[in-house]
């Protein structure tokens, strides 16, 4: 049973978010704070008793936009503890998720917070398990159901994109963006997950940031000493270390 608090300094989205997560079952204990500042003592309590203590939190599920100090502010705090809580986002802005998953949010959950969006981002915490389980419990797995498709988020729905849709991957931090034809999904996999997992599906390194699918390369491009490529529209940079052999696979793509 997980031990939650949840914080937004709006009332009303205060209130139906602890009524979202009192109805969930998995949800042992809930209370709410109205900003960051009234959160941060709640949670330094909770440390000061000890991860199984009487005031422990397990989960924070945490605004952004709020006067003072922010979400995003309090969850680059509470990255300095040895054993925080957990963080989910609950927002009604977009333009903050790659900010919030390099400060290692477990989820981003977008308003009007619908029930079973809330209780994906649930699943995903227990997943994780609490602070102390945290510290001896084995890794769970996490197995990719079909390897011609990876599952993606859009608007709290679960899609699944064709790994041949696929132009190129970016990295951002610990997780990738996608980019296909019609649009981008960032994806909590690190770059170098992807390179291995899709290495015999033509997906070749370009740059530390770059992933890209050779069937999609439409273009190579020479200048002065620098080498790009071009994916649709967009022109990427090729790094010295990887110039070569890209042009080599290129040479011998049928």
């Amino acid at each position: 049973m997980l031990r939650a608090l949840a914080v937004d300094d709006e009332l009303p989205s205060l209130e139906e978010l602890l009524y979202l997560l009192t109805a969930d079952p998995r949800i042992g204990s809930v209370e709410g704070a109205a900003d960051a500042t009234e959160a941060l003592r709640r949670i330094n309590r909770a440390l000061e008793s000890g991860p199984g203590g009487p005031e422990a939190i397990d989960v924070v599920f945490l605004d952004i936009n709020m006067p003072g100090l922010d979400g995003l502010d309090l969850a680059r705090l509470l990255t300095g503890f040895a054993r925080p809580p957990l963080v989910v986002f609950v927002t009604a802005h977009e333009d903050f998720a790659v900010q919030a998953f390099d400060l290692k949010a477990i989820d981003y959950v977008l308003k009007p917070v619908r029930k079973e969006r809330l209780a994906e981002a649930v699943r995903r915490v227990v997943e994780r398990g609490t602070p102390e389980q945290r510290g001896t419990a084995p890794r769970i797995p996490v197995h990719e159901p079909d390897p011609d498709h990876i599952p993606v988020e859009l608007g709290g729905v679960t899609r699944f994109v064709a790994v041949d849709d696929i132009t190129h991957v970016e990295a951002q931090g610990d997780y990738a963006r996608l980019h296909t034809g019609r649009g981008s999904h960032l994806v909590r996999i690190p770059l170098s997950t992807l390179e291995e997992r899709w290495r015999s599906r033509g997906f070749v390194r370009i740059h530390r940031r770059h992933l890209v699918a050779l069937h999609h390369i439409g273009e190579l491009r020479l200048d002065t000493g620098t080498v790009s490529v071009l994916v649709g529209s967009e022109e990427l940079q090729v790094s010295r270390r990887h110039a070569r052999e890209l042009r080599d696979l290129l040479m011998r793509r049928p």
